[in-house]
């Protein structure tokens, strides 16, 4: 695993931001592969490095993906308290590259936690759209996009939701063998029906 390279050199050679790097790529791909507890504490762990190093790049992205792990784990409510910290930090430093991301995070982890929390969800998974839009971020706005469509189709509004899905879905030129492209054409193709 190329994490774990990453890591015994940095350790080797005393590059800690590296190593913070490389613990937090590990744990994410053990949250992916159904490691949670362990790949959680090496984010947390890595996430401390960051700050006590005092931030680095892309951090409120990091912040999210553990976010998704804390969601897989049941822990609503610690997901959502750090994204609203991510969204905080977003408001104070103007870094919001991940914005849109991480607003379409917190709409999906309010219905995790909660199932009736469509319309703070969808509130959510707009305000992520618009500002993707705004950012000219396709993959963002194709990843909400998907999110809202579902939505949108769980709340009885399949024609909406298909116009959603299918607006920025139609601007994909490339890349349809990806995860997210597959499970916007399957969604798509559902709400075709």
């Amino acid at each position: 695993m190329q994490a774990e390279e990453s890591i015994a050199l940095s350790q080797e050679n005393g590059f800690s931001e590296m190593l913070h790097e490389g613990r937090f790529t590990q744990g994410w791909a053990l949250v992916e592969l159904g490691q949670p507890n362990q790949g959680i504490a090496e984010m947390e762990a890595a996430v401390a490095g960051f700050r006590h190093r005092g931030g680095v790049p892309f951090l409120q992205y990091r912040i999210a993906l553990l976010t998704q792990g804390y969601a897989r784990m049941g822990q609503t409510d610690e997901a959502l308290t750090l994204l609203g910290q991510a969204l905080t930090r977003i408001d104070h430093t103007g870094e919001a590259i991940d914005h849109p991301e991480i607003l379409r995070l917190k709409g999906e982890v309010l219905l995790m936690h909660n199932r009736s929390a469509t319309v703070e969800a969808e509130d959510c998974f707009r305000a992520g759209l618009t500002i993707a839009h705004a950012q000219e971020a396709k993959w963002w706005e194709l990843r909400i996009a998907t999110s809202l469509a579902r939505l949108l189709r769980d709340t009885n509004r399949r024609d909406e939701a298909r116009t959603t899905l299918t607006e920025i879905y139609n601007w994909v030129t490339e890349g349809f063998d990806t995860a997210d492209l597959k499970e916007a054409k399957a969604l798509r193709d559902e709400l075709a029906i």
